[in-house]
């Protein structure tokens, strides 16, 4: 599968197969659920408004299943993964949040980085002996300004910064995801890890910041739109793409474009920075890496 001007139109038949798209009610989660559930998949939408959910998921044709997840919430992540029975075939980790003020879960977590990180490894973790294919975890380009901070994941010790926590989450996913990939092939797995981002698109995303999501709509003609900002993730789910790979737009800076495999910075490749940062989160959040061969 060229990844040629790759559009939506080039996803392959997936009938019989099951998806997890967390965030699935809004921008891209739903544009993602939309084109996997048209290309036959069974998409299970994890939403923390199930009301909402349901009503989404009637405009949608094909075959799509509400459940309730809040993945800033490690109980709800538990129970979530402790209610799933059968086959995963693909999990992505679409849900997040953008340039929130400082506030943290009835966990005590800081909210940015137990919705975009926490929540995300402690799920694919939890996941992982039910998925047989691949699990897309989305992270950004935000996440080249971001610093892996293991020994203050939480924002306890630095003064808090809105940007800064949330490129930190996103290079921790860059990070997660590619430690994920190291762990599972070092089993011999044949389940693959595989990183996206949408570039810069015109979402929700950043609603919560004011002045900035009025200058990124004031630039939507240079940016992807929600459609376009949806293929690096749907490619990355189903294209023939290595476990490890970094999937984003193939234009200019990757801010927009037709999915291609790229390259994340040099510090989300850095393998003894992953490996602490793994050992601190799994303390933080309880679950670690435990699946056998096969999945």
């Amino acid at each position: 599968m060229s990844t040629q001007k790759w559009t939506a139109a080039d996803l392959p038949d997936l009938s019989g197969t099951t998806f997890v798209v967390t965030g699935a009610t809004a921008g891209l989660g739903l544009a993602t659920t939309r084109e996997l559930a048209r290309a036959g998949a069974h998409v299970v939408m994890a939403v923390r408004d199930e009301a909402k959910g349901a009503e989404v998921a009637r405009t949608i044709a094909g075959d799509t299943e509400v459940r309730r997840l809040d993945v800033s919430s490690l109980a709800s992540v538990r129970a979530f993964a402790g209610a799933w029975t059968g086959r995963l075939d693909v999990l992505i980790n679409n849900a997040g949040i953008m340039l929130v003020p400082l506030s943290r879960t009835g966990e005590g977590h800081e909210l940015q980085m137990a919705t975009n990180y926490f929540g995300p490894h402690a799920l694919t973790n939890l996941l992982l002996p039910h998925i047989t294919d691949r699990v897309v975890t989305l992270s950004s380009q935000l996440h080249r300004i971001g610093r892996a901070r293991a020994d203050d994941l939480d924002w306890h010790k630095r003064r808090y910064r809105k940007l800064g926590a949330y490129a930190d989450s996103k290079l921790d996913l860059a990070l997660f995801g590619l430690e994920l990939q190291r762990k599972l092939e070092a089993i011999g797995s044949p389940v693959r890890s595989v990183l996206a981002h949408p570039g810069i698109a015109t979402t929700t995303l950043a609603s919560h910041a004011g002045g900035l999501s009025g200058r990124i709509n004031n630039l939507a003609p240079l940016l992807n739109d929600v459609e376009h900002g949806a293929l690096p993730t749907l490619y990355a789910a189903t294209g023939d793409v290595p476990g490890g790979s970094y999937v984003g737009p193939d234009g200019f800076a990757s801010v927009k474009g037709h999915p291609a495999v790229r390259k994340p910075s040099r510090r989300a490749r850095n393998a003894r920075t992953a490996a602490e940062l793994w050992s601190a989160t799994a303390a933080i959040t309880g679950v670690d890496f435990a699946v056998t061969a096969g999945g």
